[in-house]
């Protein structure tokens, strides 16, 4: 079975709908599993390099209304034990999945990181922000002081949409250090790889997300696990 470009992330399968581990490999798409089984398809992106790694891809600003809700009903039941008051979004595709799962909570907002300056903001509120779709970094996030009160003393969700090399994740932790706040909960839609772990060990017991894909490696004509 093939999907065109745009058929991506909009369709939630049965169970069982894609073989996980096919003898041949993966060929343009990974099927993602839900916690209740069900498969999510996603596009299969080949890292900058030699050509010989990839990794499944979510854009969840591209996805369609029912997969964000699905997968923010998921996320949801994974935060909601850590009893969080408030929820912190890291720009940018993790804001529409923050106030996703933040109306899930019975919340009346969250507090949204940015990458864009106001003339209010200050220096010590501000990190350098880089990902791994965004290797050459030159963005910085924000913590608008204004959103401080509704941090302090408070128990904080950071979320974001993917979690991959660690480095956003890194930048908003730091960030919030800045401002005197550790979240007892770091949620994302989906872990990517294994690689996080090692720039995130303090946090490994704390992060959760509905999904989780491996690195692909190429072997042949196919990408394996």
């Amino acid at each position: 079975m093939t999907y065109q470009p745009h058929e991506f992330w909009q369709i939630l399968l049965a169970p069982g709908t894609h073989d996980r581990g096919p003898a041949t490999g993966h060929s343009g798409f990974y099927p993602a599993v839900l916690p209740d089984g069900s498969q999510l398809v996603l596009p299969i992106r080949v890292l900058p390099g030699d050509g010989q790694s990839a990794v499944a891809s979510l854009i969840i600003n591209q996805a369609s209304f029912a997969v964000e809700d699905a997968l923010a009903s998921a996320l949801t039941e994974l935060v909601a034990p850590f009893i969080p008051d408030i929820i912190v979004g890291v720009p940018t595709l993790g804001l529409p999945l923050a106030a996703n799962v933040a109306r899930r909570l019975g919340h009346s907002r969250i507090v949204p990181l940015g990458t864009s300056r106001k003339f209010w903001y200050r220096d010590d509120l501000s990190v350098p922000l880089k990902s791994i779709t965004t290797p050459g970094g030159g963005k910085t996030l924000f913590l608008d002081p204004r959103m401080l009160p509704l941090l302090e003393h408070r128990r904080v969700a950071l979320i974001d949409d993917v979690i991959s090399s660690g480095q956003s994740i890194t930048s908003a932790l730091n960030l919030l250090e800045r401002a005197g706040i550790k979240p007892v909960v770091i949620g994302c839609a989906m872990l990517q790889g294994e690689a996080w772990k090692t720039a995130l060990p303090d946090h490994v017991e704390t992060i959760v997300a509905p999904l989780h894909t491996p690195r692909l490696r190429l072997v042949g004509q196919g990408w394996f696990e």
